[in-house]
């Protein structure tokens, strides 16, 4: 569903300032893989997101979604392709708008534009079952204004906007890194739920090791701009978080492993 082909990725290249954010990158997705992403700052996390979403274009290498070729795509087209999901809580729904409206852009989104005007009974329906999946009684609530919700709770909407459409690809930057640990748990269980009933394909970058080793059937770490450690299955279940600190002190020739990683 998702081939990253030796892409490369030069930040301020010639100056005093060039960073190396991603140093031919390999990797491969299948359908329905969802794959946490971890590593220190600096790694290429997001830079890596942010190449397959189409905010930067890469210096070289190919992308290809669902064996499309995205690489020149700019990210308005690829937007059909890709659910995508920020840190901040505030950057996915319109706070002065409702609950109800916030769910029909993006129900609607990429679809022709008609003179008809509203929200039918049958499209209310659909976005209140939708609603119960999150668990927060948001089904209940629908014409309330999105910004008098919690962080948490316009985060889980978000993440039920983003899957609405059942994108062929899911990208999760650090979704829950904002929220107090009780709401973030909610909200991964919320996405572990509509990842797994849509088979969503998804790449979820976290700084927590714990939700990278209990999420998801397979994780990878970054260091430099490449895949340094990639375990799934019985392998990755089994997995400690400091059999996850070894691994990367092996893989990347260092010790140096990043206070964030360390300290979540």
């Amino acid at each position: 569903m998702l081939k990253i082909e030796n892409i490369r990725k030069v930040f301020n290249p010639g100056t005093v300032n060039e960073k190396v954010a991603l140093n031919g990158l390999n990797l491969e997705l299948n359908p329905g893989d969802f794959v946490t992403v971890i590593g220190g700052n600096g790694a290429g996390k997001s830079t890596m997101l942010n190449s397959v979403a189409g905010v930067y274009g890469v210096d070289s290498g190919n992308i290809y979604i669902d064996g499309v070729d995205v690489t020149h795509l700019p990210e308005y087209k690829r937007a059909k392709f890709i659910g995508r999901v920020f840190q901040d809580p505030m950057m996915g729904t319109a706070a002065t708008m409702q609950i109800e409206e916030n769910m029909a852009l993006a129900a609607r989104r990429g679809k022709p534009r008609t003179l008809r005007t509203g929200i039918s009974n049958k499209e209310r329906e659909f976005y209140r079952e939708q609603l119960k999946i999150l668990e927060l009684g948001l089904e209940d609530r629908m014409t309330a204004k999105v910004g008098l919700l919690s962080g948490g709770q316009r985060q889980a909407l978000t993440l039920l906007m983003a899957t609405l459409q059942k994108p062929k690809l899911l990208l999760l930057d650090e979704h829950t890194a904002a929220l107090d640990p009780k709401t973030a748990d909610k909200v991964l269980e919320a996405t572990e739920k509509i990842v797994a009933a849509n088979n969503l394909t998804t790449l979820m970058i976290t700084h927590n090791m714990r939700d990278a080793i209990e999420h998801g059937n397979r994780l990878i770490m970054m260091y430099d701009g490449r895949i340094v450690v990639d375990v799934s299955g019985e392998e990755k279940k089994n997995l400690t978080v400091e059999q996850l600190l070894n691994l990367f002190s092996q893989a990347s020739g260092s010790d140096e492993v990043d206070d964030k990683l360390v300290l979540s």
